[in-house]
């Protein structure tokens, strides 16, 4: 004897309502979002505040952190609180460029491969596989020397265009298996064009995935742009968290004792990559009811 799942299907508004709750609730989300939104805040209103640019003279050099200089000052004394603010807002900036356009790449592969499949997937597949094994460092090394364009703008396209293949699979394979539902059937049934059958029936029903895969590719761009500006091949104007690691290494900062000048841009990097991913966690836990705490 069989048992009907008499279940009653929740509606939209009803689902909202529950990931809202337990969003509310998760210690990982809570505690991820109120650091970054913590460092944007401060990446976004301290350079107003502040009243000065990066790489302004302000002191003597090598001056320890004081009330007066919170992170101390470095060799050629620069204050490097200030830096430090407007480092994080480059770090935003690379982020959430690079992390965006790697999205917007991959979710229109993976959504079109995906759905269509037959030889249009097979073509798509093979892009990605191409864009996979492109060795991008040596790309990077190739442009700077013959075009010589060094800006947070080329970086972040860069990284964009190179960071996407990972995404696009992953949406391929949810929409494969999203394809063959009853809805989406129905409104191939209804004459509805592909693009809106996508755009309105299968985006909708990985809202939750393309999210979290956002926030992992904002991530990883930061992490790339750092490693890039830390081995000299970031912009050569402004500053970033990656680009005072760097000077700071090249001026031997670790050898002088200059704690200050090194620990505040890596605390800073680990602290927005770790943030991101620790409320990346959360969100899963809180979209996926198996891993939510009873």
């Amino acid at each position: 004897m069989t048992t009907i799942d008499t279940a009653l299907p929740q509606t939209p508004t009803a689902v909202r309502r529950e990931a809202l709750y337990f969003a509310l609730r998760n210690g990982k989300l809570l505690v991820g979002l109120g650091v970054i939104l913590i460092l944007l805040g401060t990446a976004v209103i301290g350079p107003v505040l502040l009243g000065r640019a990066a790489n302004d003279y302000v002191g003597l050099p090598m001056q320890s952190p004081s009330s007066e200089y919170w992170f101390g000052t470095n060799t050629f004394g620069q204050d490097i609180f200030v830096q430090f603010v407007y480092g994080l807002r480059t770090t935003f900036e690379v982020g959430a460029l690079g992390g965006g356009i790697a999205a917007v790449i991959g979710m229109a592969v993976g959504f079109i491969a995906g759905y269509r499949g037959g030889m249009v997937d097979e073509v798509l597949n093979m892009l990605t596989n191409i864009i996979l094994v492109i060795p991008t460092l040596a790309v990077l090394l190739i442009i700077n020397a013959y075009l010589g364009i060094r800006s947070v703008g080329v970086q972040a396209l860069f990284i964009g265009l190179t960071s996407w293949p990972w995404a696009a699979r992953a949406i391929r394979a949810q929409t494969f298996s999203l394809r063959t539902r009853d809805f989406v059937d129905l409104a191939r049934l209804s004459g509805m064009p592909s693009r809106k059958i996508i755009l309105r029936e299968i985006a909708p029903n990985m809202s939750s995935y393309l999210f979290m895969t956002f926030i992992l590719l904002f991530g990883g761009s930061i992490l790339i742009a750092s490693s890039l500006d830390f081995i000299g091949l970031g912009p050569t104007e402004g500053v970033s968290l990656g680009l005072m690691l760097q000077n700071a290494h090249q001026w031997s900062a670790l050898h002088l004792g200059l704690w200050w000048w090194f620990i505040p841009p890596g605390a800073g990097i680990t602290a927005v990559v770790g943030a991101l991913y620790v409320a990346n966690v959360g969100l899963d836990e809180v979209f996926n009811p198996k891993l939510r705490e009873t």
